[in-house]
Formats: structure tokens, sequence, C-alpha cells
């Protein structure tokens, strides 16, 4: 059997005495899309976080490729991982925040181009000639010259996609991509990213957008309270949840939503 792309084991997070994740285990086999989804304040965003060590995790492991990052362990010891080993590894993890997160004094060609010269060393003319092949990916071939002030919001969101795409991660990692967008807007993003799960891209998405996670999601992980409480296929989870606490938080969003 091949390495899971991502391993977490143990995985607790504390701010001061508050403990924002417990003792969290999740895979995430290779192509695999992931959804995390439950109530705000549950550890979505933070255990995200944790996968690209954005936030340092108190206890466990995070494994990624079959590697630990962040921290590796031995003879019952934990230690941190030197810097130029984790910057190594997070080249290998692109991230999309819910804010766009885009340089408002460069056009979106140059919005995506600029990190491949910057962290990837690559020549302006190759940076420049990947972040127009990757505008395209997203469908902004015709916006490479706009500004960010002159995009719409999913628009630039898509700019935020093609510039992590760009580093050519093995994982995409969402943070509810969608929840800064206008309704009207978030179907373009989605479409973005259901055409990456098609391609084979391994993601793990924090979301609201049930309907995305019944119809992208090879499995679902609902967590509360800094638990995961019960992760299974969309089928599993939306329709034949076994979990109370899952049940009560899809009647909720059923009760406000037409799905």
């Amino acid at each position: 059997m091949s390495t899971p792309m991502i391993e977490m084991s143990g995985v607790s997070k504390s701010f001061g005495t508050l403990e924002v994740l417990k003792a969290v285990d999740l895979t995430v086999e290779r192509s695999e899309v992931v959804c995390l989804i439950g109530p705000s304040g549950s550890g979505k965003s933070t255990l995200l976080r944790c996968i690209n060590m954005l936030e340092s995790y108190t206890a466990g492991l995070i494994k990624i490729d079959g590697q630990p990052i962040g921290f590796t362990e031995s003879g019952g010891r934990r230690e941190l991982m030197k810097a130029s080993r984790l910057r190594a590894m997070r080249q290998q993890i692109g991230m999309v925040f819910q804010q766009f997160n885009l340089w408002p004094h460069m056009t979106a060609l140059q919005n995506v181009a600029e990190p491949l010269v910057r962290v990837r060393g690559l020549t302006q003319a190759d940076a420049t000639g990947k972040a127009q092949a990757m505008l395209a990916r997203v469908g902004l071939a015709a916006k490479a010259q706009n500004y960010p002030s002159a995009l719409s919001g999913g628009q630039q969101q898509r700019v935020g996609i093609a510039r992590a795409l760009a580093m050519d991660p093995q994982v995409m990692l969402f943070d509810e991509p969608t929840s800064a967008l206008d309704p009207e807007l978030v179907g373009e993003v989605l479409q973005v990213m259901r055409d990456l799960a098609e391609e084979g891209m391994t993601m793990v998405v924090v979301t609201h957008e049930i309907g995305f996670a019944a119809k992208v999601a090879d499995k679902i992980a609902f967590l509360d309270g800094g638990r995961i409480v019960q992760v299974g296929t969309p089928q599993q989870i939306l329709h034949a949840a076994s979990e109370p606490r899952i049940q009560q938080f899809l009647q909720t969003y059923h009760e406000r939503n037409d799905f």
C-alpha cells in the first residue's frame, strides 16, 4: 500500500489553557479530497493550519508523504524541526485562505509569478510563462494584466489558487475559500476546486458549503469541540450519521438552506 499523503496522529493544540484540538487522528490518502465541517470554533481552521505549521501543534505528529513536519520524535523526545527543513516541506503544500492576500500593487500575473522568482528561484521569463499557464488553468488568462482592485472577489480568489498551484504542491489546503465572497461568485471558485479534484489533487478543505462537500469529497470529517466526532463518506456523514451531534448540526443547516 502507498504511503498516505497526510497522517495526523494524536494532534493537539492549546492556546494557553484553552485546548482547541484534542488528540486528532486523521489520514488523507493520495488524490483524496477530505472536507472538514462542523460548527464555528470547532477547530477546523486550526487543524488545517497545523498541517503546514502555520500553527505549531502542542502534541502528536503530522506527516506529509511519510515525513514528519514541524517536529521529529526520537527516543521519546519531541524536537522542533530545523527551519530550513520546514521551509522545504512547506513547498509541498499550497494554501488558499479566506482572504485573498494578493499584493494590490501587482497585476494578477505578477502576483502569481513573484513567488516563483523569490521562492523557487525561476528566471523572470520562466516565472511569467508558468504564471500565464496557471491563470489560464483557473480561467483567468484574459485578466493577467488586471490589478486586484479591478477583479471581482471570485476572480481574486482564483488568482490566489493559481498562485498556490504554480508552486507545484503535492497537497492543497483550502480554509473556507468562499466565505468572503458574494453568493453569486461562490460557484466559479468551487468549479475550479472541482476541476482540481478531478485532476487528482490531494485536497483538505474547511468549508461551510455542504453541497460542495457532498459532491466532491471522498471523506468528510466532522469536528466539534476540538475533536473529530466522525469520519466517513458523504453518504455516511450527511445522510446516515450515527452521531446525534452531527444530526443536530445538519438539521440546523437544512432549516437555513435548501439542501
